[in-house]
């Protein structure tokens, strides 16, 4: 089959599909998700944020893969509103299923096109800024090298605008959306349920800026916040911004210290710990691949410190160990793209996880597996 040929399998996956999938996967390579794999290590901590740094048994050459940044950066992805694909196609779909007719923007597709001659690593909570409203990346996907105009799954991060701010999309500077953010889009996948917790990490963000603003300027810096609907604007706004740097650069900064002395033991990620509850974990294929994504990743999780005030006990290396380990579930699905990729989501006690095999000749392995506790 054309690895250009677009397929989207949503929902439970016949059995017959799965074991065909799981075939696959085995047969491309190893997948690093099996008890053993992985190590967390003496954690970094800060206020309430605590981060595990987390080695694996061995590391990957993920160096083919193209990250949205620097695509978009370069020009070799472009991303725009779903009525202006035409534009795009630089020849007609071919392989068997051409992509759907567009009759206009769609509040939940964006369309792409990466030009490079590398294939493209989408993570989901990445924010694109622009067109009519700013959006959040769904779920992790790999886009091949020079490809037709895709479907790109999203979700609205700006309710309330229909109105287009520019015509040129971008990504976030240094932003993944917070866990809770990112976890609604990735678990939940309904607009609403988006909205209403980017509207919760807005108004939690808004009394966190009051609190540390002077009396005199608290109210205009809390009437700024409020006056906003997009979450892209709320991040970037400078007082929120001191906000989150106060916590991500202590551990950003500790971290790339780590991450150096620990390049030979394959550091490929962390386990995330937000007042003393262990949140989140995000598992790369390579130490280079963490290194790109780490500076938005660790205001990722600053921001969910900033907005969450309840207090617990201090998490230890061996729970962080077995979070990032326990991998195995009750119930999964499985979307796959034949001989590009393969995205798996595992349902198990107290957890949800994430999981994109690259299928691309020479791969065959895990690129990134995100983990999040329920």
């Amino acid at each position: 089959m054309n690895p250009k040929a677009f397929l989207v399998a949503m929902g439970l996956a016949a059995l017959a599909g799965l074991v065909v999938a799981h075939r696959e996967a085995a047969a491309a390579g190893e997948v690093p998700t099996v008890a053993g794999d992985y190590k967390a290590l003496e954690p970094i901590r800060h206020g309430n944020l605590t981060v595990f740094p987390v080695v694996a048994a061995r590391s990957y050459d993920t160096s083919e893969f193209l990250t949205l940044d620097e695509g978009l950066r370069s020009g070799e992805v472009v991303v725009t509103e779903s009525g202006n694909v035409q534009g795009l196609i630089r020849r007609p779909p071919h392989g068997g299923a051409a992509l759907p007719p567009h009759t206009g923007p769609q509040v939940n597709t964006l369309v792409l096109v990466n030009n490079s001659k590398r294939p493209l690593l989408l993570l989901a909570g990445e924010i694109v800024t622009g067109g009519k409203q700013d959006r959040v990346i769904a779920k992790d996907r790999i886009v091949p090298a020079e490809s037709d105009p895709i479907d790109l799954g999203v979700f609205c991060v700006e309710p309330g605008r229909w109105v287009a701010s520019s015509g040129n999309f971008g990504s976030l500077k240094m932003a993944i959306a917070a866990p809770s953010v990112r976890g609604s889009a990735m678990a939940d996948k309904d607009q609403q349920k988006v909205w209403d917790q980017v509207g919760r990490t807005k108004d939690q963000m808004t009394v966190e800026v009051e609190a540390a603003a002077p009396p005199s300027a608290a109210p205009a810096a809390g009437r700024e916040l409020r006056s906003t609907t997009s979450y892209a604007k709320v991040m970037q706004n400078p007082a929120v911004q001191q906000q989150v740097d106060a916590v991500a650069k202590p551990v950003e900064e500790s971290y790339a210290s780590t991450i150096r002395q620990l390049r030979d033991r394959h550091a490929v990620g962390v386990v995330v710990a937000v007042s003393g509850q262990i949140v989140w974990a995000d598992i790369f294929a390579s130490t280079s691949l963490l290194e790109k994504y780490w500076p938005k990743l660790v205001r990722s999780y600053a921001t969910e410190a900033v907005v969450t005030r309840a207090k617990g006990a201090q998490v230890s290396e061996k729970m962080a160990e077995e979070f990032v380990e326990r991998i195995e579930g009750h119930h999964q699905t499985v979307d796959s793209e034949p001989g590009l990729y393969q995205h798996t989501e595992i349902w198990g006690d107290g957890f949800k996880a994430f999981a994109l095999t690259s299928l691309l000749p020479k791969t065959g392995f895990a690129v990134h597996i995100a983990k999040m506790a329920e």
